[in-house]
């Protein structure tokens, strides 16, 4: 559901941008297809951070210490036998 709330509020945003970019007196073409580009460029971004994020966590991260979990063990508060 939140998902879906962030997306709706970027839809808005852009929606408001594009009316604003009318007010000032940018012609609708332009108006829309800049409001498209940057709403495009925003979704590009968030997939990559969440790629990128997603890639460094890995497994996950430890609880007492902070560090990345490999092979299902904290490599700082359970070392390997």
């Amino acid at each position: 559901m939140a998902y879906q709330k962030r997306e709706l509020l970027l839809v808005a945003g852009v929606i408001f941008l594009t009316i604003g970019f009318l007010g000032v007196g940018l012609p609708l073409i332009y108006s829309v297809i800049i409001s498209v580009a940057i709403y495009v460029g925003i979704k590009f971004y968030v997939s990559r951070s969440k790629n990128v994020i997603a890639k460094d966590v890995g497994e996950g991260l430890c609880m007492d210490c902070g560090s990345k979990i490999t092979g299902g063990r904290c490599p700082k508060c359970q070392p390997s036998p």
